[in-house]
């Protein structure tokens, strides 16, 4: 299953900190962050090549520096990292979603039998192949479009976290979500990371 991501080293301005790979998740629910320039903020993602349509929560960084994600209950959304770029503008806005999340068998409300895995927002992202296309929609309706430049599958403790969040010239965007296998500890090993760049003229700011 899924986790929330670690702050690993600042590359943007000194009050937000990057996130790095995805470690062993938390059970507690995160909570959206109110946002300035609601909107400049993204609201929607849409990946056509996979028929996804995720809604968006703005998150930040956890009591213990790690990056939120969806809770369980909101699996189907995506987490964006509200703290750094927004998509459209220069550098990479990244977004995190669950590859899995347990669900539940419920029968007139109540839980029946044994917890499933079902699938998360980012469930197919390691799928999209470069020139593959990703919208974001804004707050104000504007969307941005941007078009896959790589697909990478980086094991966890070989996170490349200045190249995956350092800052770039153009507007880029960042899909990231668990990935490799799982291993004895029931995690899984490694993150699958998708790298965009804004296509031009499509709104970016």
């Amino acid at each position: 299953m899924c986790a929330a991501a670690a702050l690993a080293l600042q590359l943007w301005p000194a009050h937000t900190g990057s996130p790095g790979p995805l470690p062993p998740r938390s059970k507690a629910a995160p909570h959206p962050v109110p946002v300035t320039d609601a909107d400049s903020a993204p609201v929607r993602l849409r990946v056509p090549a996979l028929g996804l349509t995720a809604g968006v929560l703005p998150l930040a960084l956890d009591a213990a520096g790690s990056l939120d994600v969806p809770g369980f209950a909101d699996a189907a959304k995506a987490g964006w990292y509200a703290l750094g770029p927004r998509p459209g503008r220069p550098g990479p806005a990244v977004f995190v979603g669950h590859r899995d999340a347990p669900g539940n068998t419920y029968l007139h409300g109540r839980r029946v039998g044994p917890a499933r895995l079902r699938d998360g927002a980012f469930a197919r992202i390691g799928r999209l192949h470069p020139g593959d296309r990703v919208d974001v929609e804004r707050g104000d309706g504007s969307r941005v479009a941007f078009r896959v430049t790589r697909v990478d599958t980086y094991p966890t403790r070989r996170f490349p976290t200045a190249r995956v969040y350092g800052p770039t010239r153009d507007a880029e965007l960042r899909l990231i979500t668990c990935g490799g296998v799982v291993g004895p500890d029931g995690h899984w090993d490694a993150n699958v990371v998708v790298s965009a760049v804004a296509v031009a003229g499509s709104g970016g700011r």
